[in-house]
């Protein structure tokens, strides 16, 4: 397929590309890696007629301590530099374990993080490691910048909370500060998006990510409330799929989704704890 025609534009700076988002309104797009906003394009899912190139706006590309409890992340790093960073590898393994997990090495040396969290599908790796984290992410916009909570930042398939004219700059990731963690994905090939993931971390409270279980991606909530109330992990797993509404497609029913979300659960708690 051939996407709709469009006009081209290459963002200076994150000021130049907010600014490009508001001349252009509606009908723009960002581009960054490509691989969310391309094939929605050439099926004609996604027509913007303008794009603004991001993709070499290299001061959003960093992994960095900025002292206190968290990493900062640009929204620009590529899977590849997650997948590979030491800071990460010592204070949030989580996300640098489920970065080398996405795609194939193609995939991850050109997608970035800050498009896959804004892209906001249900079926993606990371906005549930995101929320098993419960990461804050950061916007910049005409009015400067503003922090928004993981939980209140999916809002509906494929919708974020951006607004219009906003771009997604950064990730705040709290460290795991020695934190159990397990990471559980089921496809049918390694590239493959998952048909069920779980993200899990475990520091006297837990976190639950969950991967293709509804409509966008979930926190497991049924399951950090059985923990919190004294659950065994047995009894916290038999209610992973409480509160969700995965979908049916070619790779499996809803019904075959929700004991995966189960069986993984386990498994991922069983790991953690380990």
């Amino acid at each position: 397929m051939i996407p709709a025609s469009f006009d081209y534009v290459r963002a200076e700076a994150p000021d130049h590309a907010v600014q490009l988002l508001r001349e252009h309104g509606d009908d723009a797009k960002l581009l960054a890696g490509g691989h969310s906003l391309l094939p929605l394009m050439k099926l004609r899912l996604a027509t913007p007629s303008v794009l603004i190139d991001v993709g070499r706006l290299h001061d959003l590309s960093y992994v960095r301590d900025d002292g206190g409890d968290h990493v900062a992340v640009g929204a620009l790093t590529r899977h590849h530099d997650l997948e590979h960073s030491d800071l990460l590898g010592s204070d949030v393994p989580l996300l640098r374990h489920a970065a080398g997990q996405v795609g194939d090495p193609q995939v991850r040396h050109r997608g970035t993080i800050g498009g896959s969290i804004a892209h906001g599908d249900p079926a993606s790796d990371l906005p549930a490691v995101l929320i098993a984290l419960r990461a804050t992410l950061v916007a910049q916009g005409p009015s400067g910048t503003r922090e928004i909570g993981v939980d209140d930042f999916f809002a509906g398939f494929l919708e974020t909370a951006l607004e219009a004219d906003e771009l997604l700059t950064e990730i705040r990731v709290p460290k795991m500060s020695g934190a159990g963690w397990s990471f559980q994905k089921f496809n049918r090939r390694a590239q493959d998006w998952a048909i069920v993931g779980v993200a899990c971390v475990r520091n006297g409270n837990t976190g639950i990510g969950l991967v293709n279980m509804g409509s966008t991606p979930l926190r497991g909530s049924g399951v950090e409330d059985a923990l919190g109330s004294g659950a065994s992990i047995e009894d916290a797993a038999a209610v992973a799929d409480l509160g969700t509404d995965p979908p049916s497609d070619l790779n499996a029913s809803p019904e075959y989704r929700r004991h995966l979300a189960r069986v993984l659960v386990r498994r991922a708690l069983e790991q953690a704890e380990g």
